[in-house]
């Protein structure tokens, strides 16, 4: 990218900055903006700068912006918390997110998308991950029932990190199917990513955690460079897995779980860091989502792939989780309103961009375009409704018997507020 392509995008930054505020109250969030401006600049526009889908910036941008949301996210989540008294979350994660990659599966084989079974797997398991920040005024909003912001906040910090393994394996398979390779291959390299990739991440979050609050304590270590430690341990954690031939990602996540509910005090940098700085790469990441991806995404989106985007956003999601949520007590309401937002987002588009540009199977532009059509689907409807979808859903709670939604439960923070540009 040559000087005149960063000044645009850092004049973009700027402008958005100076209207942040008065944007956290409409319904325009910086996902929509940032992926707006990416594709106003980019080569399906005014071309004025020079992004492609096999651009070094894209993959470096991509990397770190996938490495550090695993693991602030994961730092998030108190797993006594969420044992103790957050059963909603739980039944998402371990009933919903199943049902919902295998429906997906069924569904992407039964429309005539051209995909083998393999990869109609990996693309329900790239499409099954939520990001409440594309909602986030679901998450922020007071009014909605603690419980039930948690449930959304707690599911969309986990199920990244859960779907990953997952992607990584259908992802090998679907390209050992088509090569006719030795299943012995896949198996291996399945073993390695998904074994070695944890075990990184345990022996790096863990020693990390005890050092970090051995120095603290000993006053050793200054409180300035607490935050640097901290995200020294993420990336030390993705590359240490990646020499001994682990998945980085899965090990940056497993890390993340190991030090946040080690050292849970020392995790407030992080979440500033993820407010600021981390904010900026996610927007960063919506922006190159609009420049280089989605220009090639219309020109090949046809009628049955919006209509398998459309598909993901409703039924796909929102059957599973009504199945989920039977005999948890809570109303159909809530039902739907947990059912309509599981945004697709980061995740998603992070899994298929890094996935797809290393291992390649055959069908990956069709899994491109499913998932580049679904995500900016959500971008649009999930950040439209979010605002007017939470203030209705909280009326109709004040106005009814709500005692399943109102059960009270502990809160965890949630991701930076990405979506309107405020602190949470």
């Amino acid at each position: 990218m040559d000087t005149f392509g960063f000044a645009v995008i850092a004049a973009g930054v700027i402008l958005f900055s100076l209207v942040s505020r008065r944007l956290q109250a409409s319904i325009i969030t910086g996902p929509m903006v940032f992926a707006g401006f990416g594709l106003l600049i980019g080569t399906g526009g005014l071309n004025l700068v020079d992004l492609h889908f096999g651009h070094g910036f894209i993959h470096g941008l991509a990397e770190l912006t996938l490495i550090l949301v695993l693991f602030t996210d994961a730092t998030r989540i108190d797993l006594r918390q969420v044992r103790r008294d957050h059963d909603l979350p739980l039944r998402l994660l371990l009933t919903g997110m199943p049902l919902t990659i295998v429906l997906g599966t069924v569904v992407a084989l039964m429309l005539p998308l051209g995909l083998a079974f393999w990869e109609a797997a990996l693309l329900a398991a790239i499409l099954a991950p939520t990001d409440a920040a594309l909602g986030q005024a679901v998450v922020s909003n007071a009014r909605v029932p603690v419980r039930i912001r948690q449930a959304l906040n707690i599911e969309s910090g986990l199920n990244d990190g859960i779907a990953l393994p997952l992607v990584l394996l259908f992802a090998c398979l679907a390209i050992e199917f088509h090569a006719g390779g030795n299943e012995q291959n896949w198996v291996l390299f399945g073993a390695k990513q998904i074994l070695l990739g944890p075990l990184a991440g345990l022996i790096v979050g863990g020693l990390g955690a005890w050092m970090i609050d051995r120095a603290v304590s000993s006053g050793w270590m200054s409180e300035v460079f607490e935050g640097p430690a901290i995200l020294g341990v993420a990336l030390l954690a993705f590359a240490g897995a990646e020499l001994i031939e682990g998945n980085g990602f899965i090990a940056a996540f497993t890390a993340g779980i190991v030090f946040g509910n080690q050292v849970r005090g020392r995790c407030g940098f992080l979440f500033e860091f993820a407010e600021s700085e981390g904010q900026l790469l996610t927007l960063l990441t919506f922006m190159v989502f609009g420049a280089a991806i989605l220009p090639d995404a219309f020109a090949a989106m046809n009628w049955w792939t919006a209509f398998y985007a459309i598909l993901s956003l409703t039924v796909i999601r929102m059957l599973p989780v009504t199945v989920s949520l039977f005999g948890s007590g809570v109303k159909a309401s809530t039902v739907l309103f947990l059912g309509w937002f599981g945004p697709r987002g980061l995740a998603s588009f992070l899994f298929a961009l890094l996935v797809l540009e290393e291992a390649a199977p055959a069908a990956q532009g069709t899994i491109l375009t499913v998932t580049v059509t679904t995500v900016i689907a959500s971008i649009v409807l999930h950040g439209l409704t979010a605002a007017p979808g939470a203030q209705r859903y909280a009326t109709a709670m004040q106005k009814t018997d709500a005692s399943a939604e109102a059960k009270p439960v502990s809160e965890m923070p949630t991701r930076a507020g990405i979506a309107t540009g405020k602190r949470t």
